[in-house]
């Protein structure tokens, strides 16, 4: 009788470690979403908007300025999570009283689940191509993108991103390379293309090899060609408050940036890369021919591969804090288009409940990976009308060039 009592409580364990793992397998990527819970405070200064009026539509047809604003990752569930946490059940974000909404979608052309790469070239190019190529299409033919687009008709050009300025999705708007790996390349043809204003992370791809802090395999210095060639570099915010155009390079980190004090916020990095670029000092007759300006908020995807909601929730404000920025500017100025969109969904995030103060909200992510649900576009300003419905993401491209005065668009290069 021992042995058979042992027998069963041994058993009677397994049985239960079964049930236990079981469960522990089904509620996978399911967590009761308290404020600040996992140990990451929201941005410092992101006040949430006082309104939640729509902004107007503007009877001013002619876009001079275009502000392209691309959140990675950042599908209607991450809206919705950081609008409840930042502003509650019935607020809104910045992006969320922008007048004009649509759906886009995000597949690549070898896969239902786009990457970073894909989904940039169709943002940037208007062409669907295999994950990880750059503003190229499969068969390799290089493809003129929006910036380039506006720099040859005399337009200033910047990109600005939270990840290094290498990384995917702002290499494919001024580079055309197979592999987003190249980052080391893609930094030269940054460099090569003279887009007036370079802001993120990535110091080590402009360092030479023997620099302790490089990622290149190769001596160049392009810190100090790019200082040849007319820019001003940086790398702090104190150094951002004064610096001047025409050409700025700011490299804030060796990698991507920590989106945390001292560094600047991406709302910072906004408005500075607004100021240069603005500058209606030259041109004939003291007249600017107008900018081309893409933000990304690229570390809101690195949240959600983690399935992690506070950070996800910082990411994203501090992507609506530059978005506040970019309407502020466009506000005043009347011929300014702000276009917000993502590239891709992250995570499968959804909200599956909580209470009606949004203290407390159950969350649900589907996968670590990116996903092939649509994603949400905002627009406000000049003919932002022609942003609503919803359509693929090469159509967010073609739209731009057309308001641009450009009809064959997408266009191949040499």
């Amino acid at each position: 009788m021992k042995k058979r009592r042992k027998s069963l409580t041994i058993e009677n364990l397994v049985i239960v470690f079964l049930i236990v793992l079981g469960s522990i397998s089904l509620s996978q990527g399911v967590s009761s979403y308290r404020n600040g819970e996992e140990g990451v405070n929201y941005i410092s200064g992101y006040q949430a908007s006082p309104g939640i009026k729509s902004y107007p539509l503007l009877r001013t047809k002619k876009v001079k300025n275009v502000i392209l604003c691309i959140g990675d990752g950042m599908g209607l569930g991450q809206v919705v999570l950081a609008r409840m946490k930042a502003a509650g059940l019935y607020g809104k974000l910045y992006m969320e009283r922008m007048p004009v909404t649509g759906i886009v979608r995000t597949h690549s052309a070898d896969s239902l689940v786009t990457d970073s790469a894909a989904a940039g070239t169709a943002l940037a190019a208007g062409v669907k191509t295999m994950n990880g190529m750059l503003s190229m299409g499969p068969d390799g033919k290089k493809y003129q993108t929006v910036l380039e687009l506006a720099k040859k008709k005399g337009m200033r050009t910047g990109l600005v991103a939270t990840s290094s300025i290498t990384h995917a999705t702002p290499a494919a708007f001024g580079s055309h390379v197979k592999s987003r790996g190249m980052q080391d390349k893609i930094a030269e043809h940054l460099l090569a293309n003279k887009i007036n204003v370079l802001l993120g992370g990535g110091r080590g791809y402009f360092l030479p090899k023997s620099n302790t802090d490089s990622a290149r395999t190769d001596e160049r210095n392009l810190i100090s060609e790019a200082e040849t060639a007319g820019y001003s570099y940086i790398q702090t915010a104190e150094e951002l408050r004064s610096a001047q155009g025409p050409y700025l390079l700011g490299l804030f980190q060796v990698g991507p940036l920590v989106t945390e004090s001292p560094e600047p916020t991406l709302g910072e990095l906004m408005k500075k890369a607004i100021e240069v670029l603005n500058d209606r000092k030259r041109g004939l007759f003291g007249k600017s021919k107008g900018f081309f300006l893409m933000v990304e908020g690229s570390q809101i995807d690195w949240a959600c591969h983690d399935n992690n909601a506070d950070n996800t929730v910082k990411e994203l404000l501090c992507f609506d804090e530059a978005i506040e920025c970019a309407l502020e500017f466009a506000l005043r100025d009347k011929h300014t288009l702000v276009v917000v969109v993502a590239d891709h969904e992250t995570g499968g995030l959804t909200v599956k409940g909580g209470n009606l103060e949004c203290s407390e909200l159950d969350i649900d992510w589907a996968t670590t990976g990116h996903t092939g649900l649509p994603v949400p576009i905002y627009a406000f300003g000049p003919r932002a009308d022609i942003f609503s419905g919803v359509y693929d993401n090469t159509e967010v491209a073609k739209k731009l060039a057309q308001l641009l005065g450009t009809k064959r668009f997408p266009r191949t290069i040499k």
